[in-house]
């Protein structure tokens, strides 16, 4: 397979140089924000009058094709291709043409980078809030249900007064508080 950007080079990249250089086995979780991303990118191009309404209109149409593929999982990640940008974009304009490879105007990969990674943290972080308010539940429904349990309690690894297990409970509870209080600050810094 010819590289998009390997012109100069008469000869194929040895596959243990593409595997090293390569980081489409992790960041092909990105194609949401990808897509994302090209599709305000496009809109941004034609509002310019880079590119035409119709040529965007097929940029984006093809964009949301490609994601309904890979969501379908009708979608082979090519390692040669490296990452997710140059994958999504090598398969726009098998899709729709030359016309594909006018949506790398006015943008680096690293734009696209920052962007992608930027747009799946605010995803994750949502996600990662979510199931630390389901355990903090958990630990107080544990708690409320076990008001009557006496246990040991620890200190320096030694055992230490005796303490009730939903006390024991509501310690890490209030530690996940603390901790959901500060990712609730990164989610704040990532708008």
């Amino acid at each position: 397979m010819s590289k998009l950007w390997g012109g100069r080079f008469a000869k194929s990249t040895d596959i243990m140089v593409e595997e090293f250089t390569s980081s489409i086995s992790f960041d092909n979780r990105l194609y949401k924000e990808d897509v994302a991303g090209s599709v305000a990118h496009a809109r941004m191009l034609a509002k310019c009058g880079i590119l035409t309404e119709e040529e965007a209109h097929l940029i984006i149409d093809g964009l949301k094709g490609i994601q309904a593929d890979i969501e379908a999982g009708n979608f082979n990640f090519e390692i040669g291709l490296e990452d997710i940008h140059m994958n999504i974009e090598k398969r726009l304009t098998e899709r729709i043409g030359p016309v594909g490879g006018k949506l790398h105007t006015a943008r680096s990969r690293n734009d696209q980078v920052a962007l992608d990674t930027h747009m799946y943290m605010k995803r994750e972080l949502v996600a990662i809030g979510a199931l630390l308010a389901d355990l903090e539940k958990a630990l107080l429904e544990t708690a409320q249900k076990h008001q009557d349990i006496i246990m040991p309690g620890y200190t320096h690894l030694q055992r230490a007064q005796p303490i009730l297990f939903a006390h024991h409970m509501l310690a890490y509870f209030f530690m996940l508080v603390r901790d959901f209080g500060r990712l609730t600050a990164f989610c704040s810094r990532t708008a």
